[in-house]
């Protein structure tokens, strides 16, 4: 047992919880712990866990959110979650899918042979990288 505070999860605020639960579900392959599968009517508090049911990203309800405006700095970012790929051919591949389910992106270093990575804002704005590296 650790004598030392273990992290649960990391939580995002949203103005549309459940949106955003989604984009992140998909982008990461990771599911709503039981009981939040189903949406309900004012829910303010989702949570995903992964395939062994450990808590991932939890979602909060806020009723207004500034959209970060990085790389500007009037509205900070705040946070920021960073992801890893295996490979460049993985980073282009998870790049398009987060486009798809809604990403915006915000910087393109894939040029940099030390850590080629993508800056992406989620759809409500939070920065995000996927970076190629190992554990």
């Amino acid at each position: 047992m650790s004598s030392h505070p273990v992290l649960m999860h990391t939580a995002l605020d949203a103005t549309d919880v459940r949106g955003l639960a989604e984009f992140y579900r998909e982008l990461l392959g990771v599911r709503y712990r039981p009981g939040d599968e189903t949406p309900v009517e004012g829910e303010d508090w989702l949570v995903l866990v992964d395939g062994d049911g450990r808590r991932v990203l939890a979602f909060q309800w806020v009723p207004e959110l500034a959209r970060p405006d990085w790389p500007r700095h009037e509205v900070p970012k705040q946070m920021h979650l960073d992801f890893r790929v295996p490979s460049a051919a993985e980073l282009e591949r998870h790049r398009r899918r987060a486009e798809e389910l809604g990403a915006t992106l915000l910087l393109d270093r894939t040029g940099d042979a030390e850590e080629p990575l993508y800056v992406l804002a989620d759809p409500a704005g939070h920065p995000f990288c996927l970076l190629v590296g190992s554990e």
